[in-house]
């Protein structure tokens, strides 16, 4: 019989995590090997077409209010009755959120197989939560690193190397391929953008929602530009509560009408289409979606450098990594390559076959069904039999 495996999703809202988790959902269920199921916390969201066209018999929804009330722990014992009725024998979550709650009740169910997840190396979690998130760890039998980067701080920060393993995202590459009808002029009116011919375009895509992607390096950096280049303009492609903020920074910086906030959209791949250059100015990351479209759609990638960027870019060959908040080499990065068209279309030829050879969606599956053999065929290590108080006092 086909194992039954379970992806717990967080929301069906765009996001890193949010669209990984539905891919993996979407390869394993074509890959034919698993019964597939999915759960959220969440069920909203523009991603929520994605899942229907799964075509799943059910995907319930566990919302909760609240860590703190008891809503939570009804919850938690819903989740554990479904994963025990459906005879759920892997459960693998993708975030903080679904760690926390997804580890628990996969416990309580005692599910065979309880994989987590970390993306990022540093980030905005208080103490309790980081507490929190390391009991999740503990009733975990495997956690995915998207880099090695995020394995190694999972690693100092106490968790047994034996129980990490790096599983780079994977991109399908239908995501950065533009229609047949795709017209450069056409794109650049639906979207609000200038059509003149000479125009070059420097894109950032992400979300507008934390300050750790740092989009006001990305505009300083722009003001930078648009001083020695004339003809640029900038694109930001991300919706979240901090759009305001940023055009009150463009505006202050001089810049406002040129740089163009065309929120979050389906087209990502007439966006970069139509882009010279892509950036990414994250003060920290795991592993990033984003640049994988950069380099996957064939445009050279200015980044930071930080979380695992360093292992998709080479640095000078499919782009260019700059030290967080240094908006003046990133600026610079960003001139040199509108001013030699040649070397910028060479570095994105160059990123484009890295994303064919290592992070395409065959070797993300190919790793996750390893992952998965090698789970169900061992015997699991004994864990703990209750919930520590303080995860209690949470979930």
């Amino acid at each position: 019989m086909k194992p039954n495996v379970l992806q717990l999703i967080g929301s069906f809202h765009e996001g890193g995590s949010e669209r990984q988790a539905i891919q993996l959902a979407r390869l394993l269920k074509e890959s034919g090997r698993y019964n597939v199921h999915v759960a959220c916390m969440d069920k909203t969201g523009a991603l929520g077409g994605e899942v229907e066209a799964l075509a799943l018999k059910e995907i319930p929804e566990y919302r909760l209010t609240s860590f703190y009330d008891r809503n939570a722990l009804t919850q938690v014992r819903r989740f554990a009755l479904y994963l025990q009725k459906r005879g759920i024998q892997i459960v693998q979550t993708h975030d903080f959120y679904t760690n926390v709650f997804g580890m628990a009740a996969a416990r309580l169910a005692r599910v065979p197989v309880r994989i987590a997840a970390r993306r990022e190396t540093t980030g905005w979690r208080t103490k309790a939560q980081k507490i929190v998130e390391r009991n999740a760890y503990r009733l975990a039998h495997a956690i995915v690193a998207n880099s090695e980067a995020v394995r190694n701080q999972l690693v100092k920060e106490g968790v047994s190397a034996k129980k990490v393993v790096t599983v780079y995202n994977g991109l399908d590459m239908i995501r950065v391929t533009p229609p047949l009808d795709f017209q450069r002029e056409t794109t650049l009116a639906s979207f609000g953008l200038p059509t003149n011919a000479n125009t070059r375009f420097v894109t950032i895509v992400a979300n507008l929602r934390h300050e750790v992607k740092d989009h006001s390096m990305f505009l300083r950096a722009a003001r930078r530009v648009r001083q020695s280049v004339s003809e640029a303009r900038f694109i930001i492609a991300g919706e979240g509560e901090l759009a305001d903020s940023m055009r009150q920074l463009a505006s202050q910086l001089g810049i406002e009408r040129d740089v163009f906030f065309i929120g979050r959209s389906e087209r990502v791949a007439e966006i970069l289409a139509v882009s010279d250059v892509c950036a990414l100015s994250s003060k920290a990351e795991g592993f990033s979606n984003s640049i994988l479209e950069y380099m996957a759609a064939a445009r050279p990638a200015i980044v930071t450098d930080v979380g695992g960027a360093r292992e998709a870019i080479t640095d000078g060959e499919s782009g260019y990594l700059v030290p967080a908040g240094d908006d003046q080499i990133m600026a610079e990065r960003i001139i040199r390559l509108l001013s030699d068209n040649e070397r910028a279309q060479v570095m994105g030829r160059c990123g484009r076959r890295t994303i064919e050879q290592k992070f395409s969606c065959g070797a993300q599956l190919e790793q996750i069904e390893k992952l998965y053999d090698q789970m169900l065929a061992v015997e699991k290590p004994s864990l703990p039999q209750a919930l520590s108080n303080t995860q209690r006092e949470i979930v």
